[in-house]
């Protein structure tokens, strides 16, 4: 049977039952959750809000198919009467977001639902696996291109992402984060993402000479040389390529780079300019790639490697440093009151909220305010309406504009984060809030 990710029963089980039981009981007033992180991991300095367009897309499908039905009444968990009621199952709240490329700091709601109850509940498992796994790597690209912020930096982590949806979520989440394509290709038919590649190892050793298989690779890509050159000895071949070059372009082929994927990078890269230089080649940009990030980035740039780029995989599409984030969606507000979970550790801010985000003169970020939504702060108001009646407010956001809000959301950094130092945020809690939040705290439950 094939994997579909776009079914109804792609969530919790105790979704669906806890659905059983607000049918049973006749509970469909208007909730509102929001989705938010609870603490940011000690790595992450600041989150990049990251899915909101796949969230959407989600709601705005939701249904549910025959046959889910029958397997529904089939498994014997569920009444007859709940299966027959999901029949016209369509989700008909609204949706306040961040918008995408925001970047965002623990407790502020990156997407709020107001909906009735089943609705608003039904939808929390793969909103948050949606939202959650692109700011992962929207955050972990962040870092990248703060840390390299005038080289290319390209997504390489296919083969090491945790599934299919993941490679090309992540391809998406690091284009709009900074990065200057994929080695996706089908995140460049399904996104319009810019692709990139090279060769791999085994081109090389399947042909007896390597210069041969530089020469024959150029030959099928003549408008994109860019060639691997560590399988045996890096500078030795970039020598090879000192040779080869003249012949190429007797033919009309330039070679365009050379990726260095082993070894001391920044020696080998060192070495290699310096043979290009010498040989007339020095228009050809060099590529690493090997388990880089962010950290290997800057000790790179410290080193003075002559990198004009870099693939970043494993340790991009896995964010290997922060892999998860404590996200959650939880029920602020029911039947037009507030509620509040007090769980200890865990405890909520109570209510619709808001923040509101307040910038010094020069458009850096000096601090935020988390208030109830009826009561406003200074400061720009961070949520937007997205959502009405089951129905989106707008377009989809192209790519090239969420780009930009990530170029200045990163540009309006205090220093201390655009370093990719963990420094705290200023995130304070406005005093209606905390006052509501006492008053529950009050209440007997």
């Amino acid at each position: 049977m094939p994997i579909t990710t776009t079914s109804a029963l792609l969530t919790d089980l105790y979704q669906f039952t806890m659905l059983q039981a607000y049918h049973a009981e006749g509970m469909n007033e208007p909730a509102v959750f929001e989705l938010f992180s609870r603490r940011l991991p000690p790595e992450r300095g600041f989150l990049l809000a990251a899915g909101l367009e796949q969230a959407l897309d989600f709601l705005t499908n939701l249904r549910f198919t025959a046959a889910e039905l029958d397997w529904l009444t089939d498994c014997g968990r569920f009444g007859p009467d709940f299966v027959a009621g999901l029949e016209g199952f369509r989700f008909t709240g609204a949706v306040d977001a961040l918008p995408e490329g925001t970047a965002f700091f623990a407790n502020e709601p990156v997407l709020r639902v107001i909906a009735p109850l089943p609705q608003a509940q039904l939808v929390e498992s793969r909103l948050i696996n949606l939202i959650h796994f692109q700011t992962v790597i929207a955050s972990k690209a962040a870092r990248c291109v703060l840390a390299a912020p005038d080289q290319l930096l390209v997504d390489f982590g296919m083969r090491r992402a945790h599934g299919a949806e993941a490679a090309l979520l992540a391809a998406r989440a690091s284009y709009l984060a900074g990065f200057a394509g994929t080695a996706t290709v089908l995140a460049g038919m399904q996104f319009g993402i810019p692709l990139f590649g090279t060769m791999a190892h085994s081109l090389i050793q399947a042909h007896d000479r390597e210069d041969e298989a530089f020469e024959r690779f150029a030959a099928a890509q003549p408008g994109n040389v860019t060639l691997l050159i560590d399988t045996y000895d890096t500078e030795a071949a970039a020598r090879k390529l000192v040779q080869l070059a003249p012949r190429l372009q007797q033919r009309g082929i330039v070679i365009k780079g050379v990726r260095i994927d082993s070894g001391d990078l920044a020696e080998h890269a060192r070495q290699v300019r310096r043979i290009l230089d010498e040989g007339g080649l020095a228009a050809v940009t060099i590529l690493g790639s090997g388990d880089l990030d962010e950290y290997r980035l800057a000790e790179l740039r410290a080193a003075g490697a002559p990198f004009n780029g870099f693939g970043i995989g494993t340790r991009l599409d896995a964010s290997t440093d922060a892999p998860t984030l404590d996200m959650v969606y939880k029920l602020q507000e029911y039947a037009g009151q507030p509620r509040r979970k007090r769980s200890q550790g865990k405890a909520t801010w109570p209510g619709r909220k808001q923040v509101y985000r307040q910038s010094a003169e020069d458009g850096t970020l000096i601090g935020d305010i988390l208030s109830l939504d009826d009561d406003p702060q200074p400061g720009q108001a961070l949520l937007q309406p997205v959502m009405r009646d089951g129905r989106r407010l707008a377009p989809p956001e192209t790519l090239a504009a969420i780009r930009e809000r990530v170029r200045r959301q990163l540009a309006a950094l205090p220093p201390g984060l655009r370093a990719n130092q963990t420094e705290p945020y200023p995130v304070g809690i406005a005093p209606g809030l905390q006052a509501l939040a006492a008053r529950l705290d009050r209440e007997a439950h």
